[in-house]
């Protein structure tokens, strides 16, 4: 009887170099021809009669309109509704799609889309091309998002851009336990928590986006 072979990861890891090179250079490819571009993240799970998808595409379509193109992670949900108001508007509207186990179906919004296997290849896609994060109530993703753009402007790894939170009734609490325990507690500096801005408004998202480029 025939041993089973094992999985040698000596000959097969070094191989994988070559996918995460692949994506890396379709996607500084695709996008670095896209200009002036706004990262929006949120959750999959909210549905169009959601008052977040409603913004989100409002949002979306006043950014089209000033000239920004519109990055999302390519599914349902808030990323659906970004596309959806970019390409409404004429603009540029992308995904970014990422290969899971539960597969995520890109939304029929998405202009150009780019498939991605590896997170931290798609991670840098969101931050290399955006002009700034416009971020909606969403989960362990949307966080992870945010806490990475925050981390890379504090430690000035990446130039600061705005970071604005859509929802102050969804973002308020994160914002009073960072100022009220982590601060307190001198696990974080006051100035940081003034890296993002929460607001309700989508013409104030895009205010801020405006004012900070004037």
């Amino acid at each position: 009887m025939q041993k089973p072979v094992k999985n040698d990861f000596t000959t097969e890891e070094p191989w994988r170099i070559f996918r995460i090179m692949a994506e890396f250079v379709e996607g500084f490819e695709v996008l670095s021809k896209v200009g002036p571009a706004v990262s929006l993240f949120g959750s999959s799970r909210l549905k169009p009669n959601s008052e977040y998808y409603k913004m989100a595409e409002k949002i979306a379509f006043l950014l089209a309109k000033e000239g920004y193109a519109v990055i999302t992670g390519g599914g349902p949900g808030i990323m659906e509704a970004a596309n959806k108001g970019a390409k409404k508007a004429g603009g540029k509207s992308i995904g970014l799609n990422i290969e899971v186990p539960i597969v995520q179906k890109p939304n029929p919004y998405v202009g150009e889309l780019l498939n991605f296997k590896y997170f931290f290849c798609r991670k840098v896609m969101f931050v290399k091309y955006a002009k700034a994060f416009v971020i909606f109530p969403g989960g362990f993703g949307t966080l992870d998002e945010l806490f990475e753009a925050l981390t890379l402007i504090q430690t000035k790894r990446i130039s600061t851009f705005p970071i604005v939170l859509i929802g102050k009734r969804y973002w308020q609490g994160l914002f009073n336990w960072l100022e009220n325990t982590m601060v307190k507690e001198d696990c974080l500096d006051k100035k940081d928590i003034k890296l993002f801005k929460i607001t309700d408004s989508p013409q104030e998202a895009l205010w801020i986006i405006k004012k900070f480029y004037k």
